[in-house]
């Protein structure tokens, strides 16, 4: 390191941060000016234009760790891993441009108060900021945990600035890669008592400036500082700024990806970087949808998990946030579908430069975790132009965008919904600094379960699941008028029970884990694909016959020697798609001869099983889509049989709030005040928009903004898809 950098960093990148975190916090002070109550500091008095809304959209539906696990995808699936992440996404696009005007229909302060108000329960509210709360937590530890691997890996150590400590580490790390690397047939005793020894220990090998749980707290401590101070004004103003560097990290190590390709390789221009990736990478690595690695991405899969998004997603509490901030109806559907839109554009750049990374490091980088953090340092830290405080800059601008709307969201239900019940009359400025309170008790948490915790991209997916628990209350509160106080409570209880405790708790019983019934798995698919052989095939290749001649010199090689091959050449490739466990979220591992159950167990499935379906012969495709299709339609039946025989919520009640759904928001706050006064003088006097004016279903007819919304949203999916196409194909 030299007299001219600091932390591995250059002057001028660290004051590209320094004058980030500073433009930020001037934000917050002016944005602070226009806070008068709890509806400015929590919804930013529901006046944000149709830029705003989109870039708030944007930044709460992208996260620094969306980059990550793209690179990760990319990394071990290729292009098909792009699709694997778009693929969920895409459908319920259309469904967004419907739904979202919801939320500003609602007219409320958070999403807990909606089940106060539709099911005329304070407990169903409380219980669902609780809920919420839980989920936001962890999903901004997660982000914080991506960012400061990513952050971390920019400013990276060289080996000769290791501590004596590090550098011991380090080179344990080295030699397991190296007995990795051998086929562990050939190793002698020693050499295998090695590898499992440093297996076990796990040495680490890469080594960062920076800190990683400082890193978390400093970045914890600025998001809460900007966003307590100025509320939503300044989260989704800070959101816009932020947006625009999210864009600029999504293009940014692109151009200098292609030079460096180039000047390896010794191609030219755009199309010679397009063209060495396509002779670089096996073929089957360029393939998005007929990849082996995407078969279990299947058609019913994409379908059941897009549905399970759009269900689950609809009752995440900061859809109030993103959606009921808006100005009016127009703007808030347009800014959240333009913004969810904008965020399957980038992750479309996040692959193209993960597949780059791929071309350019093979497998050199053992985390993929790193690729990116790593490529930002190799790229364009040598061109000492302040780049890699940018590209920190806007890593941390990933996180924050939606940290701190998860935070306030946050605030505002344990605010508005557990607090408030209990201090009714206090002022409005007592429940601003209440809220400010829980900001900081939320973003200390968050930050501290970051800091404890590594691995928490499965339980992504159990957060993902979880608000499956409140979605049928949710969704038949807003469609079924016989949907009532028995049936919500019902249909939670039920999924509380089969998501959390069963899930959880049956693995604490005595010898549950290491059942012989529990550890089913499906079968092992074979597939064979042709392909025509590139200069990575090659490589492949050739590695395999000097593995099989080294087997064969001491009698222990199996079937015939692997022939030769020449780039052009045609080839078959044979993939054995392993045996998955059928109950285990996290699979199995074997201990000696004893299989070992990890994660939560899938309990619908052992119940499919014990009916007499043996899941065995199913495809995991199959399977995780029965897990879908459970949470997405038995809440809703627990809710609808137990409703039938219940006594249904007074027709007033109903009226009213259904007469306010169908109240369009239009116009300035005043002229929406005086469209609620009619409406709650006759809560009827549009039920002619419905499609059954005289049943219990308010379902509502589409007018012409409706199916121009819906006809461009899915011409806006043709083209994500259309740009993933050519990217993949240009050059091949």
């Amino acid at each position: 390191m030299t007299s001219h950098t600091f932390w591995g960093l250059s002057l001028l990148d660290i004051a590209i941060i320094i004058f980030y975190f500073v433009l930020i916090i001037i934000i917050a002070i002016r944005a602070a000016r226009k806070i008068n109550n709890r509806d400015d500091y929590f919804m930013g008095g529901r006046r944000f234009g149709k830029l705003i809304q989109t870039f708030a959209a944007f930044g709460q539906a992208t996260s620094v760790e969306n980059v990550t696990t793209t690179s990760t995808m990319v990394n071990s699936n290729g292009a098909s891993g792009i699709w694997a992440m778009l693929a969920g996404g895409l459908i319920n696009l259309p469904v967004f441009w419907m739904t979202s005007i919801w939320y500003r229909r609602l007219r409320l302060l958070t999403l807990g108060d909606f089940f106060e108000e539709r099911y005329d329960s304070k407990r169903m509210a409380a219980f669902y900021a609780v809920c919420q709360s839980i989920f936001f937590v962890l999903i901004a530890a997660i982000g914080f945990v991506a960012m400061s691997k990513t952050v971390s890996a920019v400013a990276s150590k060289p080996v000769s600035e290791l501590n004596t400590i590090e550098r011991v580490e380090y080179y344990k790390a080295v030699e397991r890669e190296k007995l990795e690397t051998v086929d562990f047939a050939l190793l002698n005793d020693d050499q295998k008592s090695r590898l499992v020894e440093l297996q076990t220990l796990n040495p680490k090998k890469e080594y960062s400036y920076f800190n990683e749980n400082w890193l978390i707290f400093i970045v914890a401590l600025v998001s809460f500082l900007y966003a307590s101070k100025g509320g939503l004004i300044a989260a989704f103003r800070v959101d816009l700024v932020q947006g625009i560097f999210i864009i600029i990290l999504s293009i940014m190590l692109i151009p200098f990806a292609m030079a460096k390709i180039n000047l390896q390789f010794g191609s030219e221009g755009v199309l010679g970087a397009f063209e060495t990736m396509h002779k670089v990478l096996p073929a089957s690595f360029m393939e998005i949808w007929g990849s082996p690695s995407l078969i279990e991405f299947s058609w019913f899969w994409i379908v059941g998990f897009s549905v399970m998004i759009v269900i689950t997603t609809a009752v995440q509490a900061n859809q109030m946030t993103a959606c009921g901030s808006a100005k009016d109806d127009y703007t808030a559907r347009y800014g959240f579908v333009t913004g969810m839109l904008l965020k399957r554009y980038t992750s479309v750049m996040w692959g193209f430069v993960a597949l780059l990374t791929v071309v350019l490091y093979g497998n050199s980088i053992s985390d993929p975790d790193y690729v990116w953090g790593l490529a930002t340092r190799d790229l364009l830290g040598p061109l000492n132009m302040g780049l890699v405080g940018l590209m920190i800059a806007c890593l941390i601008a990933a996180l924050m965008s939606s940290a701190s709307a998860f935070m306030l969201t946050a605030a505002a239900l344990i605010t508005n919904n557990l607090y408030r019940p209990f201090r009714p009359n206090c002022t409005e400025n007592h429940y601003i600094w209440v809220g400010r309170i829980f900001s900081a008790f939320y973003m200390l948490f968050s930050a501290y379960i970051a800091t404890q915790s590594k691995g928490l991209f499965e339980l992504f997916k159990m957060t993902m699941m979880f608000n499956s628990i409140l979605a049928a209350a949710f969704w038949m509160g807003m469609l079924w008028r016989r949907s009532n106080r028995a049936g919500a409570w019902a249909s939670m209880v039920v999924m509380f029970i089969a998501t959390v405790i069963l899930p959880f708790g049956m693995p604490l019983l005595p010898d549950m884990r290491t059942s012989e019934y529990l550890s089913k798995t499906t079968l092992a698919i074979p597939v064979t694909r042709t392909y025509i052989a590139r200069e990575m095939d090659v490589q492949q290749r050739n590695e395999a016959i000097v593995t099989w001649n080294k087997l064969s010199a001491i009698g222990k090689s199996e079937g015939k020697r692997p022939l030769a091959l020449k780039t052009g050449d045609k080839f078959e490739k044979k993939v054995l798609l392993p045996k998955k466990s059928i109950f285990w979220s996290e699979g199995i591992k074997y201990s000696g001869e004893s299989a070992v159950g990890k994660g939560y167990l899938k309990v619908e499935l052992i119940a499919l099983d014990r009916m007499g379906w043996d899941l065995s012969n199913n495809s995991y495709s199959l399977n995780e889509t029965l897990t879908f299709l459970f949470r997405i339609i038995f809440p809703f039946m627990i809710l609808m049989l137990v409703a039938f025989f219940t006594k249904p919520l007074e027709k007033e009640v109903l009226d009213q709030f259904y007469g306010k759904m169908l109240t369009p928001v239009i116009g300035s706050h005043e002229d929406d005040d005086r469209a609620m006064e009619l409406t709650r003088a006759t809560p009827t006097r549009f039920n002619h928009l419905k499609i059954f004016p005289e049943s219990n279903w308010e379902f509502r007819k589409w007018n012409r903004q409706d199916w121009t919304g819906v006809i461009v949203s899915c011409l806006a999916v043709a083209s994500v898809v259309a740009l993933l196409v050519f990217i993949v194909s240009l050059g091949s």
